[in-house]
């Protein structure tokens, strides 16, 4: 699959959305339907994977589109390892976290996920990235997602698994595991140690 025509597709079906939302002109919500209609088939396509999947995740129908919102806690031990869980849909890892939820900021969403997945109270103290995930070299997605991460402070000790990990750890920056790459990938764990050695100051954005 080409990224690029995969990305330029979601924004042009994300422009049709648009024009059906605020159009009142009959002639152009039919453009913008047949628009709308062409991309879903290129993206079928592209994906090998059928319409009718494909539009309850592209499609929001509730106005203009904006991207969706991943945030991920950041936190070390004592021991300056970092803490990861290893994901029951792929088997693989990446920082706790996850898409915001309503009525929750989003230091809130870092500290209910790191307790949810890796059964850790921490608390939410410093905004160190916010980053275009299709800037940052990871696979494609339907969604346009932009991803926060926060440094939390662990409150607690004691580990556990949640309802959608299967393992939790804590890992040096050197022996990483097998990444989760929609989630996270390697240069975004290497910025977060460069931020823990104080390599870093500022926050990062794209």
């Amino acid at each position: 699959m080409s990224s690029y025509y995969f990305e330029k597709i979601k924004r042009l079906h994300a422009l049709a959305e648009i024009g059906l939302e605020y159009n009142t002109i009959p002639y152009d919500i039919e453009r913008y339907q047949e628009i709308r209609d062409i991309c879903l088939e290129m993206l079928e396509e592209l994906t090998r994977i059928p319409v009718e999947e494909i539009v309850p995740v592209i499609e929001e129908r509730n106005g203009y589109r904006t991207p969706k919102v991943d945030v991920r806690a950041v936190v070390f031990n004592e021991n300056d390892e970092i803490l990861l869980v290893q994901e029951k849909v792929d088997q693989l890892w990446a920082l706790p976290g996850g898409w915001t939820d309503i009525a929750y900021s989003p230091g809130e969403v870092a500290e209910k996920e790191c307790m949810e997945e890796a059964g850790l109270a921490v608390k939410a103290v410093r905004l160190l990235a916010i980053m275009d995930k299709q800037k940052q070299q990871m696979p494609p997605a339907f969604e346009y997602v932009y991803k926060i991460f926060l440094l939390c402070e662990k409150v607690g000790s004691t580990i556990s698994v949640g309802s959608e990990t299967c393992d939790v750890g804590w890992f040096n920056e050197n022996k990483l595991p097998a990444l989760s790459l929609p989630r996270n990938n390697e240069a975004q764990i290497k910025m977060m140690y460069e931020y823990k050695r104080g390599e870093r100051t500022d926050p990062y954005f794209d």
